[in-house]
């Protein structure tokens, strides 16, 4: 037992005290079999699953973490050896490799593999049920061998490979349509009626700026903090630690959204939350002129997971693609952290009042109550010709639902968003496609991303509207395999849920519990610092 599992231990058994749970839940409440026993048609004639085992820690009056490992001792996950099918890049047109590939592909493979002595299997792979692809069969794959060892299954490889093949070493456990064998949940849940602190979506003070979500937690004196938002990882795509979508702390926007994609709205500090696509506007005016702002808090020209007017080569959002744009302005605030981009273009520095304190060169830092608008291209040049010193630059921001709702942000008031969304109205609703994690038409975007079991991060709320923070290790860490978005959906209708979505995963996985990281993070470095986390506070006065 690590260190810091240690110390959680420890403080949980003090949190317990006499009211340690541990139960099998039976139906209804946080785990309810009838669910888990309601299998999709890639389930049908598998062994069933045990019910976890669950052990539950009241932090708080209305706080709750629940964690289980959901075992299967009938799966038998092993290595294999996966060969590649040829194809191209709907966005870039560039050539690559997709796990799956076409009947006759397939079998124009399987036969060449035979011709050259091995032993091929070809099998199909069906979509998930997503709310906008196609449904039966997504294609074909070609496999060879059944090894007990990664190491087997990398030398098969080799000799796969020195025959003209394209291939990968894949383990079974990962596979949407085998069972996994052990997954590592925990389940925070927050009732807003008898919990008396505050939740709140938080960059911590510096949008530019990366920590580690048990860090902050830390700090703050949080019961329970998770990872929130997709952001930016690299300096070739922009800021780092800066959202590629949608966010908002303390009823300020600090991010714009990539398209219309899922989000977490965390109203009055908790007292209220509720999931669902959102978009958003912002204009900036000088007198009776105005031009729309694409972005708050990120590069010019740099636009991660596209979904903005004028980004090319998509307007529409694209998980973990940087699209481009030459022509756009982009607000930054006085929480932004970080040295202004430099460049081409123009800038101007507003008070608090919106009046242009200066304008001129781009770069510096966004003076403390201040603004600071950047403009590239064309909008640069109309930035320069409008913001004068002395004028008064006016900012619109707007919030919308996709029933054209606006959402209206004060104070106590946070949104994190992600992609895609998991349920809708009680009902299991990914719209994989539209939030840009998927596409029908190219195979080779997305899908290990979205249809293989992966660490995972997932809100939602229930019926009673209380907030559910939940968190599934995955890529082996302590032998879990982790969710696929299907299984993710399926999990949280499970807990209860009736609207959720997914937030960011994989390594960005974390639950921290009174300060102390209680998952298995992925990444061989350990803990991974993020840009932004939902943090659960205790006994605070409500703003």
């Amino acid at each position: 037992m690590s260190h810091q599992r240690a110390r959680y231990t420890a403080r949980a058994r003090v949190l317990l005290g006499a009211g340690a749970v541990l139960a099998v839940v039976a139906s209804g409440g946080l785990w309810g079999t009838a669910e888990a026993a309601a299998p999709g048609p890639a389930a049908i004639g598998r062994p069933a699953a045990p019910a976890p085992v669950w052990t539950t820690t009241t932090l708080a009056p209305g706080v709750q973490v629940r964690s289980a490992t959901i075992e299967n001792t009938a799966a038998r996950p092993l290595w294999t050896v996966t060969v590649q099918a040829p194809a191209t890049s709907r966005l870039s047109g560039a050539a690559t490799w997709a796990p799956l590939g076409s009947r006759s592909w397939a079998d124009a493979t399987a036969e060449r593999l035979r011709a050259g002595g091995f032993v091929p299997r070809v099998e199909p792979v069906r979509w998930p049920a997503y709310a906008d692809t196609p449904h039966g069969v997504m294609g074909l794959r070609v496999r060879i061998g059944s090894y007990a060892t990664e190491a087997a299954a990398r030398a098969a490889a080799q000799e796969v490979t020195a025959a003209g093949f394209r291939t990968a070493v894949d383990w079974t456990g990962y596979d949407a349509d085998q069972p996994a064998d052990r997954q590592n949940v925990h389940v925070a849940v927050v009732d807003p009626r008898t919990f008396t602190g505050t939740v709140q979506g938080t960059h911590d003070g510096a949008v530019a700026r990366r920590a580690t979500t048990s860090s902050v937690a830390a700090k703050l004196g949080s019961l329970v903090g998770v990872n929130a938002g997709f952001f930016v990882t690299s300096d070739a795509d922009g800021v780092q630690g800066t959202q590629s979508g949608l966010s908002a702390d303390d009823g300020e926007l600090q991010s714009m959204a990539a398209g219309s994609r899922a989000a977490l709205i965390i109203e009055d500090g908790g007292r209220r939350a509720r999931v669902a696509d959102l978009t958003s506007t912002v204009t900036v005016h000088a007198g009776t002129r105005s031009h729309a702002a694409q972005g708050i808090n990120r590069t010019p020209g740099l636009v991660r997971d596209c979904g903005r007017p004028g980004a090319a080569p998509s307007e529409r959002p694209w998980q973990d693609v940087t699209c481009r744009s030459t022509d756009e302005l982009v607000l930054f605030t006085d929480e932004f952290g970080a040295p202004l981009p430099t460049g081409p273009g123009t800038q101007a520095v507003l008070d608090a009042q919106g009046r242009v304190v200066s304008a001129g060169a781009r770069g510096g830092s966004v003076p403390a109550g201040a603004r600071v608008v950047q403009g590239i291209g064309p909008a640069g040049d109309w930035l320069a010709a409008h913001a004068r010193p002395g004028h008064r630059i006016g900012v619109e921001e707007v919030v919308r639902d996709t029933a054209g709702r606006r959402v209206r942000l004060g104070r106590g008031d946070s949104i994190v968003s992600a992609a895609p969304t998991l349920l809708a109205h009680g009902r299991i609703h990914i719209d994989a496609a539209a939030e840009g994690v998927v596409d029908p038409r190219d195979l080779s975007f997305g899908y290990a991303w979205s249809n293989v079991r992966q660490p995972r991060t997932m809100a939602g709320v229930d019926a009673r509207g209380r907030l559910i923070l939940a968190t599934v290790d995955g890529r082996r860490t302590d032998g879990s395999e982790g969710f696929t978005l299907q299984e993710a959906a399926v999990f949280m209708r499970s807990l209860g849920a009736v609207d959720a979505l997914n937030l960011d995963g994989g390594g960005s996985t974390a639950m921290a519990v009174g300060g102390v990281l209680v998952n298995n993070p992925s990444d061989a470095t350990g803990e991974r610092a993020v840009g932004g986390t939902v943090q659960v506070l205790p006994g605070r006065t409500r703003p």
